[in-house]
């Protein structure tokens, strides 16, 4: 299938624009432990993992989703304290959408507060319209309402020209919620089972594949 012409770009952000699973398993993992709950392996996060943290909580913990919330976002803080770790190829994709005028938004599962000072700490903030995060909207990803709060005032509405870039099952999941196109990149590929329920419309190694991909699409 032809990958449509976008009209606007909406990434993800943890682990398609920062690199965020090492700490975010930490996190997690710390609120699990706290909680009474065993920690979850590196295959069984990527598998389970996708959903907001409030989401997953409440799955988890009912009523004291609020505890693990707390315990995860202060250890989440105070990994990211001094640094935020960014892939070094993914800021030649941004730049090169940015010069051919492509409007760019970010829609995320993390809370909106926490993810739009991490936009801004990275400089990353100059490249997007909106920024999206968990509780922005009536519901998070992958409901398609963030997607609709990204593109709000755009004149773009949600379609096959809007391409979601994210590396979970969620994201595509979004995408096809949204009935934009989903591209994945695979910083850490979901279980191929899951994926194959809502699979992208075209899959990149890295962002250093993504980009040599944009420089032949738009030539």
């Amino acid at each position: 299938m032809t990958l449509p012409t976008p009209r606007a770009v909406i990434f993800d952000w943890d682990d398609t624009i920062i690199d965020s699973w090492g700490p975010t398993l930490k996190a997690l993992n710390k609120a699990l432990v706290a909680m009474g709950e065993k920690p979850w392996s590196d295959e069984e996060a990527r598998a389970r993992a996708g959903a907001s943290a409030k989401d997953l909580f409440k799955l988890l913990f009912g009523d004291r989703w609020q505890e693990a919330d707390k315990i995860f976002f202060d250890s989440l803080r105070q990994l990211f304290l001094e640094n935020i770790p960014i892939f070094p190829d993914v800021e030649p994709v941004l730049k090169e959408l940015a010069e051919r005028k492509i409007y760019m938004a970010v829609v995320s599962n993390k809370r909106g507060p926490l993810l739009r000072t991490e936009a801004k700490d990275t400089g990353f903030d100059k490249y997007f319209t909106k920024v999206v995060g968990a509780g922005d909207a009536e519901r998070d990803k992958p409901d398609p309402a963030p997607v609709h709060m990204a593109l709000a005032g755009s004149g773009i509405a949600p379609g096959p020209h809007v391409w979601f870039i994210g590396d979970s099952h969620t994201d595509m999941l979004c995408a096809f919620n949204a009935g934009c196109t989903a591209l994945l990149v695979e910083t850490k590929p979901p279980p191929e089972e899951t994926l194959a329920k809502h699979p992208p419309l075209k899959r990149f190694k890295n962002h250093a594949v993504l980009m040599e991909f944009l420089k032949i699409y738009f030539t």
